[in-house]
């Protein structure tokens, strides 16, 4: 499914990239830039999927070097494939309700300026990869909750998220975001699935995350995302079990007298983004059904209930039963934003803050990522601060 998925992605970019060609350039250079993007295009569609399947055996360092540039190629024909049809587009438009009787018909098939269009994609591709999907932002939310206890006015908790340790996040990485959110000294971390991404890397990465417990008032909590189970999961939580890290599988975790931090595993047949198929939603609907009453197993009724989840919907399980705060992940918050909106919103829940009643859920936009490219729609870390209200 990937790599049927990918094909059709890179096809997709190197069909609008050659169709844009035509109105940037004469007509005997477009015939041979034509060979040559072509070539090129697929060359490049050929070693990511032929590096997939035999993802193994690719070293790390080739794939960051080669994804990196990769990206930066086929992105910015995709960006200026973009702008050129939204150009052309608004041209003839143009023509139409300005009518002139004299022009070039040889001319006027060439955009005005055309360089300018992949000088800016360019520019474009190279700042969402080296630039944006580097740079993480903080964001800050109050949560009010009615009745909460005075103990537990201005407990502030941290979440980071989708982390995908590998070829594009280093274990230095995520050793100076780690640092960083300790630096903020909030009362705990949550950690919502997806960091332990790398066989090699996942040993290594558990103990650094497990030495920064101390730096958190109330420690780490962590919940398994989908690519935890992708690459091996009892060994994972083996490891786990020798740490302080809270992990929380289908259970709770009693925080202070009153509160109680909540943990769901990934339910195996999760729909990848949001899902059409009837049967497997129920399926879906039950797994969620079942995990969040197993967390909710000896937790008072009257405590304060914050639920950790990597798949956004169970924003919906936590609004059923007035949790207060939902936090999830898994989505990446699309990658790609504009003003802050998602631009490919194909989850129920793609970025940011849900309101349903006087529950709150949180979809985290993801620190790393498996396709190293962010426009609009920067890594994050997101901070929540409990009041009274």
């Amino acid at each position: 499914m990937f790599i049927i998925i990918t094909a059709a992605i890179l096809g997709a970019v190197m069909a609008v990239a050659l169709a844009s060609i035509k109105f940037l350039l004469s007509e005997h250079l477009a015939k041979k830039f034509y060979k040559i993007f072509a070539i090129a295009d697929l060359a490049c569609i050929f070693v990511i999927l032929g590096g997939w399947a035999i993802r193994s055996l690719v070293p790390a360092w080739f794939v960051s070097i080669f994804g990196n540039l990769a990206t930066i190629f086929l992105m910015s024909q995709l960006i200026c494939g973009v702008l050129v049809i939204l150009s052309v587009v608004g041209r003839f438009f143009y023509r139409k309700l300005n009518p002139q009787t004299k022009f070039d018909p040889e001319r006027r098939k060439i955009l005005a300026h055309a360089m300018l269009y992949p000088l800016t994609s360019l520019a474009i591709a190279f700042y969402g990869n080296r630039i944006e999907k580097n740079s993480d932002v903080e964001n800050f939310y109050d949560v009010p909750i009615k009745n909460l206890p005075p103990e537990l006015e201005n407990f502030r908790l941290a979440q980071i998220s989708d982390i995908h340790l590998g070829a594009y996040y280093s274990l230095e990485r995520l050793e100076a975001l780690l640092q960083r959110v300790a630096d903020s000294k909030p009362d705990l971390l949550a950690i919502t699935g997806d960091i332990f991404d790398d066989t090699t890397m996942n040993p290594a990465a558990i103990k650094l995350v497990d030495s920064f417990c101390d730096k958190f008032k109330f420690g780490i909590y962590y919940i398994h995302g989908n690519h935890e189970h992708f690459r091996g999961i009892h060994a994972i939580e083996e490891m786990l079990a020798k740490t302080k890290i809270n992990w929380l599988v289908n259970r709770s975790k009693n925080v202070t007298s009153k509160l109680y931090i909540l943990g769901v595993d990934y339910p195996s047949r999760a729909p990848i983004t949001s899902s059409s198929d009837s049967e497997r939603e129920k399926i879906f609907r039950a797994a969620r059904h079942s995990y969040v009453e197993g967390a909710m197993v000896n937790v008072p009724d009257d405590s304060i209930k914050i639920l950790l989840a990597h798949h956004p919907e169970f924003i919906d399980d936590g609004a059923e039963r007035n949790f207060p705060l939902t936090l999830t992940g898994h989505t990446h918050g699309g990658q790609f934003g504009i003003f802050g909106v998602p631009i490919f919103p194909v989850f129920k829940y793609t970025r940011g803050i849900f309101k349903h009643g006087d529950s709150i859920g949180y979809v985290h936009v993801g620190n790393g990522s498996w396709f190293p490219f962010r426009f609009g729609c920067p890594p994050e870390i997101a901070y929540f601060v409990l009041k009274s209200g």
